[in-house]
């Protein structure tokens, strides 16, 4: 433990799915072996007490159910407002065979339009952000240190929540494009400054996963 409480943000491990495919909530399993690999390097990371939530999504609850295998003194919850972003209609085709004009229409608005018909990013940031708030008040009632396992997505609204100022919405050009390789974690201050509105200072990543860049 550093003395201030963390949360801990690890992306599930290499989906299988073919290049170029757009998937958000589509339910894709990850690889196994990318899987147990990264539960190994975790399981040795993380303190004893801490709270574990995961996405519903099986990629993730695969590495939530490795982990606790390694790790039987955690206790991992299922938590849906760490599921990644909802494309719609969009889910499970090629980037390439959607159109131009599509996405587009989706850069254009890009934090109140619905790609696919699915979700805003706006509506996304406001899941997020509450179960930021939770973590917020786990950490001050417990001084205990949090670790979701969760996706790209969810770790690009959690870099925004903490570098803008309160309410405000990104244009496709002010996103973060920076996250968590496949299997990799990344961490974030709870409390004190650097846990509020405008003071994004994670730490650095942890874990270099066996393959893949997570581009």
């Amino acid at each position: 433990m550093t003395g201030i409480a963390q949360l801990w943000l690890a992306r599930h491990a290499q989906p299988l799915a073919p290049p170029g495919l757009c998937y958000g909530t589509l339910d894709l399993r990850a690889d196994p072996a990318a899987t147990a690999h990264s539960a190994q390097q975790l399981a040795a990371g993380l303190p004893h007490a801490l709270q574990v939530r995961h996405s519903p999504l099986q990629r993730c609850v695969q590495l939530a159910d490795a982990l606790q295998a390694l790790r039987p003194d955690l206790h991992v919850h299922p938590d849906a407002r760490l599921a990644e972003f909802d494309f719609g209609a969009w889910e499970g085709r090629a980037w390439s065979d959607i159109a131009r004009t599509d996405i587009d229409a989706w850069t254009t608005a890009f934090a109140t339009h619905r790609p696919g018909g699915g979700e805003s990013l706006a509506a996304m940031m406001v899941r997020v952000a509450a179960a930021l708030q939770h973590a917020r008040q786990h950490a001050e009632q417990t001084s205990s240190d949090v670790l979701w396992i969760s996706h790209a997505g969810v770790a690009r609204c959690v870099q925004w929540l903490l570098q803008s100022p309160a309410g405000s919405l990104p244009r496709a050009d002010q996103w973060p494009i920076t996250a968590p390789a496949f299997g990799a974690w990344t961490r974030f201050a709870l409390q004190g400054p650097s846990a509020e509105p405008g003071q994004f200072a994670p730490e650095r990543q942890k874990l270099q996963p066996p393959h893949g860049d997570g581009t």
